[in-house]
């Protein structure tokens, strides 16, 4: 099959690869760049463990293709980690004991910053609803929330409603 070159800005380094052109974004970025934080879940959009942010924007990795990328700022957790953007998320979401088995860990963090980037207000329940389409199997969701909403607070953000 043919090669298409594309060309991305992959955790602030400006990249440019081969790939076929049916070859998904989570599997280019984990191949091509052996980033390990973007995880090949349910490979349908909807567990969330492939998520990572282009151009600001989380999506799901499963869900588009590397050709899709092109031209793109894309960001992993381990961007994310380098440039120190989530420091205090991941140290609350260590000191909550939200990540148990880690699988979901890197899609929760995306997740959970890009709300803490965009809230202009916090609840429980608001956190719950955007962390809906991310699947954790291990911690009941609540030691996460917990952590968001730790970081929220800390961030400036007033907690409100239920059980804030």
């Amino acid at each position: 099959m043919d090669q298409v070159t594309v060309r991305l800005s992959l955790n602030g380094a400006e990249v440019e690869a081969s790939v076929e052109p049916r070859v998904h974004a989570i599997d280019f970025l984990r191949e091509r760049y052996e980033l390990s934080s973007p995880r090949v879940g349910c490979e349908h959009g909807v567990c969330g463990a492939c998520t990572i942010r282009v151009n600001g924007r989380i999506v799901r990795g499963c869900l588009l293709l590397a050709v899709q990328l092109d031209g793109a700022e894309v960001q992993t957790l381990e961007g994310l980690t380098a440039a120190g953007e989530i420091a205090d998320l991941q140290q609350a979401f260590h000191e909550r004991n939200a990540m148990q088995c880690g699988y979901c860990t890197s899609g929760m963090l995306m997740a959970s910053q890009e709300y803490l980037q965009t809230a202009t207000s916090c609840s429980r329940e608001a956190i719950r609803e955007h962390l809906s389409g991310n699947y954790c199997r291990c911690t009941g969701y609540e030691a996460i929330v917990d952590a968001v909403a730790k970081v929220a607070v800390t961030r400036g953000l007033k907690l409100q409603g239920d059980n804030a």
